[in-house]
């Protein structure tokens, strides 16, 4: 028998998973979200700001270590609406401290909440990330989230209230250098991450 009038199925993993390699997949609620690859100044700032995070917290080179910086890794959050059922976002960036996750598994995705995600927006898919990820990545007990904003040339930071959510801290512009938590052991120079 086919779906009701009006009422869609629901998507799942094996839809995910048929999406062409060419295309970023995200399953959030059961609704498959299929992204074309990021245009080059969105790459650019998540490449950038990877560079930094990774050689001094990953690799510990002008920094402390003791992270896992990864980008666009898959994580796996169970389906808030359908039990057994599991969601699959794609952050730009994602940092895990060694502390929480010593080695990284052998799977294909993460099935432990990142400490951090970044989201580098865009235009075609800021309402996405705000409304739909955002919420997510709070109600799975991710500590801290930063978005980006190539065009505006905005950082935004987040922080995570237990039992309120985000609260939104502060906005950094331009070609600011800034302190940032987690990350605030190094000073980061904004304007790298802005294409010229």
């Amino acid at each position: 028998m086919g779906q009701p009038a009006g009422k869609q199925r629901r998507a799942t993993y094996a839809d995910l998973k048929a999406v062409p390699p060419h295309r970023v997949a995200e399953l959030v609620r059961g609704t498959l979200h299929v992204l074309p690859r990021p245009a080059p100044r969105h790459a650019n700032a998540a490449s950038a700001l990877g560079a930094d995070l990774h050689g001094a917290f990953q690799r510990g080179r002008g920094g402390p270590g003791g992270w896992w910086i990864l980008d666009e890794p898959e994580l796996h959050f169970p389906d808030p609406e359908v039990p057994g059922e599991e969601e699959a976002l794609v952050p730009d960036l994602a940092g895990w401290r060694r502390e929480r996750m010593p080695e990284l598994p052998e799977t294909a995705y993460f099935l432990r909440t990142p400490d951090w995600i970044c989201e580098v927006v865009s235009p075609s898919i800021a309402a996405f990330d705000r409304d739909e990820k955002m919420p997510a990545y709070a109600r799975e007990g991710v500590r801290h989230a930063w978005l980006v904003d190539p065009l505006q040339r905005t950082l935004e930071v987040f922080s995570l209230v237990p039992g309120r959510g985000w609260e939104r801290g502060a906005v950094h512009r331009g070609a600011a250098r800034v302190r940032v938590e987690p990350f605030d052991a190094i000073e980061l120079d904004l304007s790298a991450l802005w294409a010229k």
